[in-house]
């Protein structure tokens, strides 16, 4: 597993649910965009500061999140996709 540095954050992307149409017609995959939520599964230390203290990280391991569309960078690990993304690329997390 991946341990990510600083203000950065691992998230399992989770895929959405299989589309249908109103005329009854399955999306195929290749169709589709990217999926913008995922489970956090791993986090880094946090920010440093200029001044050299720490800047918690406000989300923690388990945790669902809704990410930016273009951020991070996507990594396949042991057949599963995630994303390696900067804590200011994250928009909220569910609740």
């Amino acid at each position: 597993m991946l341990k990510p540095l600083g203000d950065r954050v691992l998230v399992e992307i989770v895929e959405e649910a299989e589309q249908k149409t109103a005329g009854g017609l399955y999306v195929p995959d290749t169709a589709k965009e990217k999926s913008q939520r995922g489970k956090v599964v791993a986090v880094g230390s946090g920010k440093t500061l200029d001044n050299g203290t720490k800047v918690a990280m406000e989300v923690k391991v388990g945790d669902t999140v809704y990410f930016a569309k273009y951020g991070g960078t996507e990594v396949s690990l042991e057949g599963k996709n995630y994303s390696l993304l900067s804590e200011r690329d994250l928009l909220a997390i569910v609740e």
